[in-house]
């Protein structure tokens, strides 16, 4: 294909424009995870946010997620962490996992655009964020396990 003449230009623009408005787990990227609890293992494909910027963004702007996705917040050492739920649109739970794969506090659904600030309890190295009501529609609980390449069983 050639970029000659406006209808050209137009389509270019419009890829552009969906390239950038895209969000990241429906464009690829994402991890296997599992979350066993009493119930079993559920699989979830996840987004990983390893650095400041992808960790400050999160899940802010979107108004839908797949209910097997979610995203992993990893840290580069454990300690207390706080989140806030501004410009995130979808109600959800957040999951606090230690460096060993345990679940250290459950956060269940958490309110979309709040900025009231949502603390992790215990020290935790990671935490997972998945749509409002799965942590309890699997009977996730504090001490249950998480599997993913991030944590050292």
């Amino acid at each position: 294909m050639t970029w000659r003449g406006p209808r050209s230009w137009i389509a270019f623009g419009l890829l552009l424009l969906a390239a950038a408005v895209v969000p990241p787990a429906l464009a690829g990227g994402l991890e296997p995870l599992q979350v066993v609890t009493a119930s079993g293992a559920h699989d979830f494909k996840v987004e990983v946010a390893a650095d400041d910027a992808s960790r400050e963004r999160g899940l802010m702007n979107r108004r839908f997620m797949p209910a097997d996705h979610g995203m992993l917040f990893e840290f580069p050492q454990e300690a207390p962490v706080s989140f806030w739920m501004k410009n995130t649109y979808i109600p959800l739970d957040m999951i606090f996992i230690s460096p060993k794969g345990i679940v250290t506090n459950v956060v269940a659904r958490a309110e979309p655009l709040s900025e009231r600030v949502i603390p992790s309890g215990p020290p935790c190295v990671a935490v997972l964020e998945v749509n409002g009501g799965v942590a309890a529609s699997i009977g996730l609980k504090v001490g249950d396990t998480v599997r993913h390449a991030f944590f050292r069983p």
